[in-house]
């Protein structure tokens, strides 16, 4: 049998209703496409500028949708939908007058979601934000952040503090 797509208005079981038993070995693709990429070195974070987070390496990428050149997650061709995203990042050596958001971007432009200003703490901070989205096909998401406090500030890049995904919902 040549590797299809089968559409299809309604599935029953034998008997014309109930729940159909699906066999070993079979995948089910639910979630999908979905990603984890993270900063990999250290970045310098311009004051005052949205400055998108350089997630250059990746856990996974299910459908090679993330570009780790671009930092970029594009929605692939045929998979229009919902989808959940969420970032985090890790900034150093912050002062009590330092500011930082985190935020997604739609299409470079149109900003998602963003999280509070962090404003007073000292050292080192995380901070993230996460949205659900409706996107069409090519539709780019990005994770961008911002610092302000006088000067550049590093982001720590290791894939447990700073890192993107997204994932298309299964609704």
């Amino acid at each position: 049998m040549a590797d299809g797509i089968l559409k299809v208005g309604q599935i029953t079981n034998s008997a014309g209703s109930g729940n159909i038993t699906i066999g070993s070995g079979v995948t089910v693709n639910v979630n999908r496409p979905s990603f984890y990429s993270y900063l990999n070195t250290t970045q310098s974070i311009s004051d005052s500028t949205d400055t998108t987070v350089q997630m250059a390496a990746e856990l996974w990428d299910t459908d090679s949708a993330f570009n780790t050149s671009t930092y970029k997650f594009t929605v692939p061709t045929g998979q229009a939908g919902k989808y959940w995203f969420y970032g985090a990042i890790q900034l150093q050596n912050l002062t009590n007058e330092d500011e930082a958001r985190a935020m997604i971007y739609k299409n470079s432009s149109t900003r998602l979601t963003a999280s509070r200003y962090f404003q007073g703490q000292n050292g080192t901070i995380n901070y993230q934000c996460g949205v659900a989205a409706d996107l069409l096909v090519g539709d780019t998401v990005e994770f961008k952040t911002r610092q302000v406090s006088g000067g550049a500030k590093n982001a720590e890049g290791t894939f447990d503090v700073s890192y993107f995904l997204g994932y298309k919902l299964g609704i």
